[in-house]
């Protein structure tokens, strides 16, 4: 399974939410989203600054991760972002391919 890293972003509505109902309860709320899509939650974490919360979540493809993506932000209590993270061994096999590059003006 891969690794992502989505980043959210609370809005008005959303932060309201959380204070009413907290954050253990959001962090299940992620979780049931995660699972019905077909991944496994991580990791729930608050944080102040730019984001609100930074989720870690294993998934078996990009559309699992997409399809939890957009239920999330269609609610429109919440703005997320998704990275998706990479092993030291994935990154091993990608020095290994070769790639052509030619930078702008050279």
């Amino acid at each position: 399974m891969a690794k992502y890293l989505i980043t959210a972003s609370y809005t008005a509505e959303g932060a309201k939410g959380v204070l009413k109902d907290g954050g253990t309860k959001r962090r299940q709320a992620a979780e049931a989203a995660i699972k019905s899509a077909g991944g496994k939650l991580e990791g729930f974490y608050f944080a102040f600054g730019e984001n609100d919360a930074f989720v870690l979540i294993d998934a078996p493809d990009h559309a699992t991760v997409a399809s939890a993506s957009l239920a999330i932000n269609a609610s429109g209590a919440v703005r997320t972002k998704t990275v998706v993270l990479l092993t030291p061994e994935e990154i091993d096999q990608a020095i290994k391919k070769s790639t052509t590059y030619k930078a702008p003006g050279h």
